[in-house]
């Protein structure tokens, strides 16, 4: 059997992305007959990350990461974040020339100069630097690809995203009819990076209705009493309040997918979000969501369009052509010390 294993920075219990996509993709490789492992935080005592408290970084001492790979002795390596775990797989696989594939889920220059003043571009020097050595790094949309592309990132692949559309399916709504519509939904990490602000800001009519936890909550809360923040949700619950929805908005502007964008879709709701990198390699067809730079000229749109249009484009999305996207850029450890002989 090939053994495939995964180091991520990112694990349970945090809900996010790409612990998501690590997730589904792990399965559904595993039904192809892969034998998966993950190398997380779960091993090892973390701290919380500055300013992100719900995130955190692992404390692996010296040599760890190191040890675990050797014993594991995996057929392939994937590295999926840039943190303290990644960084350490990394030097080993350096260190004894074996070769590997990373992945790109997070806009980490935009992320950081959203709280701290510092340069994109050292940002990037370091994340360019990280992924130097990877016979791949999966990027999830051709905006990404041409984004790191500019910042001179190599060996750049597709990696897409789907959505399990048995679980996020059209129908009846079954919330919020005690309050004014149309029902405005965002669903994700409530932070500053998220731009969730520009959704609360909205002109339009009707209830604004967050579904989330984040380090911005209470701020925002506060400021926007008329909103409802319905605090983090899972399974079915999340379900129908997704098919409760009008339309859904996505403010980001940092995102590189959005996995919510295709969870709403594949629900009947029409999506209005900015057209920046996400959305734009999303939303590809006018009658799933509408893109504008003016977000309530979206949101107004999105009202207007047919819900089978929304789950149609959907369908598109599936998690068995992501695995089969996955699959085919990993490469064999032993593949660089097969090319330096």
């Amino acid at each position: 059997m090939t053994s495939l294993l995964i180091v991520t920075d990112a694990w349970y219990p945090q809900t996010n992305g790409v612990v998501h996509s690590l997730d589904a993709v792990g399965k559904e490789l595993e039904r192809r007959g892969y034998s998966v492992q993950y190398l997380t935080p779960e091993r090892f005592w973390t701290v919380p990350m500055p300013t992100y408290p719900e995130i955190r970084l692992s404390l692996a001492p010296i040599g760890a990461v190191r040890d675990i790979i050797s014993r594991m002795a995996p057929d392939h390596i994937h590295i999926a974040t840039e943190g303290p775990l990644g960084l350490q797989a990394k030097f080993y696989c350096l260190e004894k020339g074996l070769a590997y594939t990373t992945s790109y889920h997070t806009r980490f220059p935009q992320y950081v100069s959203a709280r701290v003043p510092v340069p994109t571009e050292w940002s990037y020097a370091y994340l360019r630097w990280f992924h130097s050595g990877a016979a791949a790094t999966l990027v999830p949309t051709p905006s990404i690809v041409a984004e790191l592309a500019e910042h001179h990132f190599e060996n750049l692949r597709i990696w897409s995203r789907g959505v399990d559309t048995a679980r996020f399916f059209p129908g009846p709504k079954s919330h919020f009819h005690d309050l004014p519509g149309p029902h405005l939904l965002y669903v994700g990490r409530v932070a500053v990076e998220k731009n969730v602000e520009a959704f609360l800001r909205l002109g339009t009519e009707g209830t604004k209705i967050v579904v989330g936890d984040g380090p911005q909550l209470a701020e925002l809360r506060q400021a926007f009493p008329d909103a409802v923040f319905l605090g983090k949700k899972h399974g079915d619950e999340l379900a129908a309040l997704y098919r409760s929805a009008d339309a859904f908005v996505f403010p980001s502007k940092t995102d590189t997918f959005g996995n919510v964008v295709i969870e709403a879709l594949a629900s009947g709701v029409p999506v209005a979000a900015y057209p920046v990198a996400g959305p734009l390699d999303i939303l590809t067809d006018p009658l799933a969501g509408a893109l504008d730079d003016d977000l309530d000229a979206a949101v107004a749109r999105a009202l207007t369009l047919p819900r089978d249009g929304a789950r149609r484009h959907a369908e598109r999305f599936t998690w068995s052509a992501a695995a089969e996207q996955f699959r085919s850029a990993l490469v064999p450890v032993a593949e660089q010390q097969d090319r330096a002989a």
